[in-house]
């Protein structure tokens, strides 16, 4: 929307895996494992087909209390560098992103983000720490499971 301010949030941590096996969890897995992380979200395939740029997940979230129905769609899809999503919770559009670095032969530097319109002071610090939840948690699945 023309003049609505977009809040930007990120959180970042370093998981002791290499890159192909971060990325192999969060975006290759990403319908199966991202409740997993998160357990406020569900979500659906819509397609038998690889997660790719144009898939589109069905999502249900209870984050805000009630649960909101919605989806998210695949914009961008960088094998072991970038996954980037454009979610519809609800009435709101969330553009979300996550990175993926080398920080040697077996650690990852795991970035995930958003811009959240329309987010206020209140919001941001109800949102932030559902975030660092997120990345807290899937750092502890990919460590302990490969």
């Amino acid at each position: 929307m023309r003049g609505e301010i977009l809040m930007k949030l990120e959180v970042s941590t370093t998981i002791e895996r290499p890159v192909a096996t971060v990325w192999d969890f969060y975006a290759v897995h990403h319908v199966e494992n991202h409740p997993r992380w998160n357990p406020d979200v569900e979500l659906a395939d819509t397609s038998a087909e690889p997660i790719g740029v144009g898939t589109v997940i069905r999502r249900r979230s209870r984050l805000s209390g009630a649960p909101t129905e919605g989806t998210m769609e695949i914009t961008e899809f960088e094998p072991q560098k970038v996954m980037r999503a454009r979610t519809q919770d609800g009435p709101i559009t969330i553009d979300g992103w996550a990175f993926f670095s080398a920080r040697g032969e077996n650690s990852t530097q795991l970035t995930m983000g958003g811009e959240f319109p329309g987010m206020d002071d209140e919001m941001k610090e109800k949102i932030r720490p559902l975030m660092e939840r997120s990345i807290v948690n899937i750092k502890a699945l990919v460590e302990s499971e490969t």
